[in-house]
């Protein structure tokens, strides 16, 4: 990198700029809630690396745009951090047999990973928002900020995929049997529940985050370490952690299968039981398998070994049943391409799928040696 204190560059839809010792991120794309292209993927990741091997880079922050705001105006910026990948784009080149989808997952992946284990304090402004691949981007960070209008979800399931991005390895680190209701039912949830939950750390008033992001640009640390010295004692040091009382999310998303998760809650007088398991009843059943396994499975596996597990689930989920006919194609047909709202899975009910039919999907295509994230420690 340039041994100027400001460096700013555009690229694909990314903003990076370096600001004394700050290296700062803009995710660009608002019209599309700044979701993931493949060269988006791959902008982060060299300019991650970068940073990561650079002296002058103390700190990395890393923001979404949003659209509702006017150009050149701080209301512009913040208030949309990323709505996850671009499903289009995976609907569009799993019809086509395009083998970008492929390299997509991997280069995501790798990302996360990247994310997850930087040397460096991260912080992630994730203001509006935090789905799928933009958890993918945020969980890893040193300091994970949400706001009142902070909108958090894996809704992965909603679309016949399961919550990749390395959710295995996060959702099943949170409290109790919080993943497995994360994980199944996508729900969306606030900073409140967020930090709960273990999945934020500090809630600031969205009005307040560009003079933190100001703050940050005007630091000057001499290292890292000043930089988390910094961080510790100005964004963390009397953040509250909230209490989570999981007693009713335990009680059911703690039972051995999805058949006995539905029949208890469907079986309560509860309504928030029969409202959560009328939102299981849409989702894709087959997927709610797949992911109370991956949520189960990865709980006792390193960062590495589950998105190496999620890149064996992820491509079956688009070549197990090429083409139309996979859960994760007409997932996407529904939502996002024809919105008719009417996904036609396969099976079509939670009773309906037989023991084993998810065990396919946790079979690795390839060997140790050729696993396209083998180099992941």
């Amino acid at each position: 990198m340039s041994d100027a204190r400001t460096t700013t560059a555009a690229r694909s839809d990314i903003l990076v700029e370096r600001r004394g010792s700050a290296g700062l991120i803009t995710l660009n794309r608002p019209k599309a809630l700044n979701a993931l292209s493949l060269p988006m993927v791959k902008d982060l990741l060299q300019t991650l690396r970068a940073w990561r091997d650079d002296p002058l880079v103390a700190l990395v922050a890393v923001r979404g745009t949003n659209k509702v705001g006017r150009p050149g105006t701080p209301e512009s910026l913040f208030g949309g951090f990323c709505a996850g990948g671009d499903i289009r784009f995976f609907h569009q080149a799993a019809l086509a047999g395009d083998a970008a989808l492929d390299e997509f997952f991997t280069e995501e992946y790798t990302l996360n990973h990247l994310i997850q284990t930087y040397p460096k304090p991260l912080i992630a402004f994730m203001d509006g928002i935090v789905m799928g691949g933009g958890m993918g981007l945020s969980q890893g960070a040193r300091v994970r900020i949400v706001t009142e209008h902070t909108k958090m979800a894996m809704p992965e399931t909603n679309i016949g995929l399961f919550p990749d991005v390395g959710g295995g390895y996060f959702l099943s680190r949170c409290p109790g049997h919080v993943g497995e209701y994360l994980a199944l039912t996508g729900e969306v949830i606030g900073a409140d529940d967020a930090i709960a939950f273990g999945l934020a750390d500090v809630k600031r008033e969205a009005a307040s985050l560009p003079a933190l992001w100001e703050r940050l640009a005007d630091q000057n640390f001499a290292s890292a370490a000043a930089a988390e010295q910094w961080i510790a004692t100005e964004l963390i040091a009397d953040t509250a952690r909230s209490t989570w009382a999981g007693g009713q999310i335990d009680s059911y998303f703690s039972l051995l299968r999805v058949k006995h998760i539905i029949d208890a809650l469907e079986g309560a007088q509860d309504p928030w039981a029969l409202k959560t398991a009328a939102t299981l009843r849409k989702r894709s059943p087959l997927m709610l398998h797949v992911a109370l396994e991956q949520i189960r499975r990865a709980r006792g596996m390193s960062l590495a070994d589950d998105l190496r597990m999620e890149r064996d689930m992820v491509n079956h989920c688009f070549h197990l049943r090429a083409g139309a006919v996979g859960e994760t194609v007409e997932g996407i047909r529904a939502l996002a391409i024809d919105k008719d709202y009417q996904p036609k899975w396969n099976p079509a009910r939670i009773e309906d799928v037989k023991p084993g039919m998810a065990d396919a999907f946790f079979v690795s295509p390839w060997t140790a040696d050729s696993h396209p994230l083998r180099e992941l420690r």
